[in-house]
């Protein structure tokens, strides 16, 4: 696999890895104990750290990329793996 296509799975990953991890760790004003601004909403983040994030989302995207190029050098689960419609080899030479 070219370098390119691992940093183009990379930053797939990453920016699902971002968006996955965007809610947790995030608390209102209102948990902390914050004052809110005049027209803030009820819901709106009184922590929210995106460097903090981009980090998490960087490492989470680091493993699993890796475990995905891994799986595609090693052949660890295919394509007939995770294929639930297709009955077994032996399901098929069995019935005749």
């Amino acid at each position: 696999m070219q370098w390119t296509s691992i940093l183009a799975i990379y930053m797939l990953f990453w920016v699902m890895c971002a968006f996955v991890m965007l809610p947790f760790g995030v608390r209102t004003h209102d948990e902390l104990g914050l004052e809110k601004i005049p027209g803030q909403a009820d819901s709106a983040p009184g922590n929210f750290r995106p460097g903090r994030l981009a980090l998490r989302a960087s490492i989470l995207a680091a493993i699993v990329t890796g475990l995905y190029v891994l799986n595609y050098t090693y052949g660890w689960i295919t394509v007939d793996d995770i294929n639930f419609f297709k009955p077994p080899a032996e399901v098929l030479n069995n019935s005749a």
